[in-house]
């Protein structure tokens, strides 16, 4: 199963495996509070700071995301992602306040298509 969450909310034992999925780490988390840092299921930075600014829609966002997501770099974390899958629950953690405009929830729907 694989599960998302803000990586500022509180821990729970029913997260599994916490795994981070941002490029850069965020402010005022400790690196006891997940236990994989997989980057390269972040989006690259030019696309973020293009979506912040306001310069990419959510849609050329989501279509770049996931064009990102074939770089070899990303489908060996993605491999990594689905063997702890199989084994037991997955959580993936980013910082965005917005599950609905965030990339793990791309992220989540990819792993589960």
């Amino acid at each position: 199963m694989i599960a998302t969450k803000r990586i500022y909310d509180p821990p729970a034992e029913s997260d599994g495996t916490r795994v981070l999925i941002m490029r850069l780490w965020p402010r005022g988390i400790r690196k006891s509070r997940v236990d994989l840092w997989l980057k390269e299921l972040g989006p690259v930075l030019p696309l973020l700071r293009a979506f912040r600014a306001g310069e990419v829609d959510w849609a050329e966002y989501q279509r770049r995301y996931r064009q990102g997501l074939a770089r070899p770099e990303a489908q060996a974390q993605l491999a990594a992602v689905r063997a702890y899958a199989k084994a037991e629950r997955v959580t993936l953690l980013c910082g965005c306040p917005d599950e609905a405009r965030c990339h793990r929830s791309l992220l989540r729907a990819y792993l589960l298509d």
